[in-house]
């Protein structure tokens, strides 16, 4: 049921940010959402329908993605209807003797390859990985496996980090060598972390080396590739960094939020970013702009938070002070729906109003 509440606006200057409220709790008595639900993805069916694809977290932190259809008062969304669990772990790579789960997925039409293609994170005790399933209809989603870093001469092997909150680019771009490529932005993790051998656990530092802050990164595939193979989206190459922490709300590390959104002047991308005050991680909602061509090229980010977090339900929850965006709608009006996990417990939207041109402020130096 749709929370009621005062309309609360939120700007990072360029941007304004209108809450609608909380679309989706977990329900009562079923035990596949005992933790919470958090975290969808989402995309437009082809009947014009929003599907959302929750997180969902039963007891133990295990985790499926679910699937769900919004419910709206006019363009405003007012609840969903459970359709069931999209992806259940099963896979070695999600599943193990100590747990596992699917997790944080992002979902893009990609029209060349007329597919929906979702990016979720495949956890495992140890380290989280980017994994990649599509479909043709938002029902049946056929796995595709694990990324797979190319590496070069001179490059991270960034097959070594873990790796999390990944989202394709819905239309072809061009890689740093100029191959039509689609792109996916994702988040090489810097944690140290332990992997277990024959004689015990050993501890595993990934390749960060000057990294202390996780980035986001943007990595390609050939479109000629996927076109032959669609199980070519998981061999990525090229890897560039597109934005490391700058500002005071970024200072702990920032990640991809939903798949971007191309407008006239650049893709439109919602990030999340995490600072810890009192030692207390906080994660709040910025905006930036990337080159419609060569998107590892930031023309713009929000030099405040558009969003963070302050309603109760964004500040007390599984996990507190979230607000996680991880998919959008393009509305009538021009703006976007953004679809957030607030708190690691519940989902909710808000409406942000996009400039007509590109903004001055908050140009920062490129990337790639």
């Amino acid at each position: 049921m749709l929370t009621v509440t005062m309309p609360t606006i939120a700007t990072g200057l360029d941007f304004a940010a209108t809450r609608l409220g909380v679309i989706m709790r977990p329900l009562p008595g079923q035990p596949h959402e005992a933790w919470g639900v958090l975290n969808p993805g989402g995309a437009r069916a082809a009947d014009g329908t929003m599907h959302l694809f929750p997180r969902l977290i039963a007891e133990g932190n295990y985790s499926r993605i679910g699937h769900a259809r919004v419910r709206f008062d006019g363009e405003t969304p007012a609840g969903v209807e459970r359709l069931g669990v999209a992806l259940e772990p099963h896979e070695s790579y999600e599943v193990n003797a100590g747990g596992g789960g699917v997790e944080d997925p992002r979902v893009v039409y990609v029209p060349l390859l007329e597919r929906y293609v979702m990016t979720y994170t495949a956890f495992v005790p140890y380290e989280p990985r980017v994994a990649v399933a599509v479909s043709s209809d938002l029902v049946t989603w056929e796995r595709l496996g694990c990324l797979r870093f190319e590496i070069t001469d001179g490059e991270r092997d960034l097959n070594a980090c873990g790796n999390k909150d990944a989202a394709f680019f819905p239309d072809v771009v061009a890689d740093p060598q100029g191959v039509p490529s689609f792109a996916i932005l994702h988040r090489p993790t810097t944690r140290l972390h332990f992997r277990r051998h024959h004689d015990g656990l050993k501890l595993v530092e990934p390749p960060s080396g000057d990294e202390t802050q996780e980035n986001i990164w943007i990595s390609y595939v050939p479109v000629k590739s996927a076109l032959a193979d669609i199980a070519s989206l998981t061999a990525v190459r090229r890897h560039e960094r597109v934005m490391a922490p700058e500002q005071l709300w970024e200072m702990k590390k920032v990640g991809t939020g939903a798949p971007p959104v191309r407008q006239n002047y650049g893709w439109i991308l919602t990030y999340h970013a995490v600072c810890a005050p009192n030692g207390h991680p906080r994660y709040s909602m910025g905006v930036a702009v990337l080159d419609a061509e060569r998107p590892s090229r930031v023309l713009y980010r929000s030099p405040a938070p558009i969003l963070e977090p302050q309603e109760e339900y964004e500040r007390n929850g599984l996990v507190n002070e979230v607000v996680f965006p991880s998919a959008t709608d393009q509305r009538s009006d021009g703006a976007l729906t953004v679809y957030y996990g607030a708190a690691d417990h519940v989902i909710a939207a808000v409406r942000v109003t996009l400039p007509a041109a590109l903004p001055h402020r908050g140009v920062t130096s490129h990337g790639g």
